[in-house]
């Protein structure tokens, strides 16, 4: 039998879209395996998918279990006023300086607070809600195999919609707030389609833990 390990990240994730086609993913993670971090997965009106990485360790993890055509190394800085309703995020990533607002709870977001996090984040119940999620949200998943036979579930706690969203790249407008759609394509599940802010915590089954602390590749590493 093929020995694992489990990695657990937990924090938030917001995914946007705009009117120049480019979609934005934030990752922001208070409890990691290696600490607080944030990363952005960035899809480019061509087509190219972009992960910008605060570190090696980001990078390396992050790319084996997504996909990406580029990986770019650069400070990656999250300020917020806090998590939920009437929150405002900014980040800044290397070309990226990203901000955005938080509104309401989303019907589902009270609908996730009532699981138990002892149940939610097990991989019994990411079989279950898989079954549901990918038809309330299209697109979404709670369960998929990762990259390089990676195993990952995702459990939701929370759920708002982000209701203003400005964003530049290389000081260029990336234009108005819109739904993420096409789906980014970074790996088996997306963000909601409507802009959102998800509260969730991450587990990555990796078959192999030499994998996670050796260089592994990454395309167009800088």
């Amino acid at each position: 039998m093929t020995s694992s390990i489990r990695h657990r990240f937990t924090g938030h994730i917001a995914g946007v879209g705009t009117s120049s086609g480019t979609r934005l993913v934030l990752g922001c993670w208070s409890h990691t395996p290696q600490g607080p971090f944030a990363d952005v997965m960035v899809a480019h009106p061509d087509g190219r998918r972009e992960l910008l990485a605060p570190n090696d360790w980001v990078a390396h993890f992050v790319s084996d279990t997504y996909t990406f055509d580029t990986v770019t190394r650069v400070p990656v800085n999250v300020q917020r006023t806090g998590f939920s309703r009437a929150s405002r995020w900014t980040v800044t990533a290397g070309p990226l300086t990203w901000h955005f607002s938080v509104g309401p709870r989303a019907p589902l977001g009270y609908l996730l607070q009532t699981v138990p996090r002892p149940i939610s984040t097990s991989l019994t119940f990411a079989r279950l809600t898989d079954q549901v999620a990918h038809r309330v949200m299209p697109g979404v998943r709670t369960l998929g195999t990762a990259g390089n036979d990676r195993t990952e579930w995702y459990a939701a706690y929370d759920l708002h919609t982000i209701t203003h969203s400005r964003a530049t790249w290389d000081d260029q407008d990336l234009g108005r707030l819109t739904d993420m759609t096409p789906a980014p394509d970074f790996g088996f599940s997306s963000t909601p389609r409507w802009p959102s802010l998800t509260a969730l915590t991450s587990t990555v089954r990796v078959p192999d833990a030499v994998a996670v602390t050796s260089p592994a590749r990454t395309p167009e590493l800088g």
